[in-house]
């Protein structure tokens, strides 16, 4: 894979993640930079194996994911559950594959694809 393939999908996996971000109301100037972060350390992971770029989405996606949960944030919600005492967040699904969907895990049901969360999913 060039370097052209390698940075449009990384250019999807940030458009993926911070549309998702965006519509949850969380992409604040911090998150952004952790979004920014997790696609720079996907650079050289996706340059060690161009045929993993297409899972490039979801790895940075589940990046940004673990990078809140250590910062002590949840993100994000299942629309399912939200504001329930089951309440929890959503996880992508394949964890190493293309097209990754974010996945109620509690009712085994896809919620939407990586960048195509809406408010009222």
């Amino acid at each position: 894979m060039g370097d052209d393939a390698t940075e449009n999908a990384l250019h999807e996996a940030r458009a993926r993640v911070l549309h998702d971000l965006t519509v949850c109301g969380a992409a604040d100037a911090t998150v952004v930079s952790m979004v920014e972060d997790a696609v720079s350390e996907r650079r050289w992971w996706v340059a060690q194996w161009p045929d993993g770029a297409s899972y490039a989405p979801g790895l940075v996606a589940q990046d940004v994911q673990e990078a809140l949960e250590e910062a002590g944030v949840r993100w994000p919600w299942c629309p399912h559950h939200d504001g329930t005492e089951d309440a929890h967040q959503l996880y992508i699904e394949p964890e190493l594959g293309a097209d990754p969907t974010w996945v109620c895990e509690k009712d085994a049901v896809e919620v939407a694809p990586l960048g195509e969360l809406t408010a009222d999913a």
